[in-house]
């Protein structure tokens, strides 16, 4: 309930900021991709700004969250090294819990260790 609440309050002014800047930004706009030859069509795209600005912030997102990953790169690494450790450690302990069940099942008690 709480997340819910959340991301109610969070989206809804980016959603509601959006649309507002779409509605404003409807006038089409012509991106040049030749930088030699502006008024050249072949290397040109037409379409409405708020296009551009959402293929800006998806673009900013995206390379934001691939930054992100890649510098979390040596944790990742980290923990998957632990995560194997562990399961050697675990498996050890297992194995010597096995066997220290057999070995006072088989002993007599008359020949356990006295303190």
């Amino acid at each position: 309930m709480m997340s819910k609440l959340v991301n109610l309050i969070i989206l809804l002014p980016i959603g509601v900021v959006l649309v507002l800047l779409s509605v404003a930004n409807r006038q089409s706009v012509t991106m040049a991709l030749n930088p030699f030859n502006a008024s050249d069509s072949v290397l040109a795209v037409s379409a409405p700004f708020f296009v551009y600005i959402f293929i800006a912030f998806i673009l900013g997102i995206l390379l934001g969250a691939l930054f992100t990953w890649i510098s979390q790169r040596k944790h990742r690494k980290t923990a998957k090294s632990s995560k194997r450790e562990a399961a050697l450690w675990r498996a050890e302990a297992d194995k010597q819990k096995a066997r220290s069940t057999e070995v006072s099942a088989t002993r007599p008690l008359d020949q356990l260790p006295s303190s």
